[in-house]
């Protein structure tokens, strides 16, 4: 089977350090499987329109006037609103938009949070995907091991994911909602092997199903969050967790036992949910970003 290539270039919001969003996905257990790799380029799969897009970035420039290289293999011909769609998504999922300048400005005036700063010059976040894949993680994470729910999301992206072999390696793309939709729960049991879960999960598939992403992406968040909590299976932590991981809202913090371990380690005291609150409110909508850099500075 023949390959079709594009190939073209995209300008991320300096400073953008690509090594430091490999570095991410390296170390992220979600996804840490997902891609493939290396300091150079970064390759991995989306589903659009029902089939497998593999996309391949190699950074060019510099971390103050970076750029990046794009390459896109499918195996049918790209149209443009489709290479459009692609595109939309590698910039949402690498946050390329996104503007640090003022979050930089706070932090360089925070004695603490400076160091973890240098140390993360340049990263950008690093979302899952798709929003819809972040709500699967948070229904089959919640009350579960990591490794157990690496597994699940393992078995449903190698059931249900579609696939697209590029210079021999097979890139799975995990599967869109309207994909999922067509699961029979007997299915679903089956690869979950938990009643509740795979209840929870048919709940996310039906309500991603029918939302339009830009609402997600673009309304209020608090709108936002009132939709997600009115899906089944879906508590405050997991829509927190779908705000910031899967969508990229920072105005709100999911707070839990891992941040508060490693603020009070940047911070150099016990930390209590309150004390926290008062750090964070100083980077006011950006402190979002000052919680994705402190847990990541963390490490897994």
């Amino acid at each position: 089977m023949g390959l079709y290539s594009e190939e073209g270039s995209l300008r991320p919001n300096p400073p953008f350090d690509f090594a430091k969003s490999v570095d991410f996905l390296g170390m992220f257990p979600p996804m840490r499987e997902d891609q493939t790799l290396s300091e150079l380029s970064m390759t991995k799969a989306v589903r659009v329109g029902g089939r497998a897009i593999v996309f391949q970035l190699k950074p060019t420039g510099t971390i103050k006037m970076p750029g990046l290289k794009y390459t896109l293999f499918a195996d049918h011909p790209f149209s443009r609103g489709l290479t459009d769609v692609v595109i939309d998504r590698i910039s949402f999922f690498l946050s390329l938009s996104d503007d640090l300048d003022q979050f930089y400005r706070i932090a360089i005036n925070d004695s603490n949070f400076a160091p973890v700063l240098q140390k993360l010059y340049g990263l950008h976040q690093v979302k899952f995907l798709t929003p819809f894949e972040c709500a699967c993680w948070a229904v089959l994470s919640q009350r579960n091991q990591l490794s157990a729910a690496r597994k699940a999301k393992q078995a449903l992206l190698e059931r249900f994911g579609t696939s697209l072999e590029v210079n021999g390696h097979v890139y799975r793309a995990f599967p869109e909602p309207g994909q999922l939709a067509d699961a029979s729960r007997e299915e679903l049991k089956v690869l979950l092997k938990h009643e509740r879960r795979e209840e929870y999960l048919g709940h996310v598939i039906k309500a991603f199903n029918e939302v339009d992403e830009r609402f997600l992406r673009t309304d209020e968040y608090d709108k936002v969050e009132e939709w997600l909590k009115n899906v089944r299976g879906i508590g405050d932590w997991s829509a927190k967790l779908i705000l910031l991981r899967g969508l990229g809202r920072m105005e709100k913090l999911a707070v839990e036992k891992r941040l508060l371990a490693a603020v009070g380690r940047v911070y150099g005291r016990p930390m209590t949910i309150q004390r926290l609150q008062v750090i964070a409110e100083k980077y006011g909508r950006w402190k979002g970003y000052w919680a994705y850099y402190l847990r990541t500075v963390a490490g897994p």
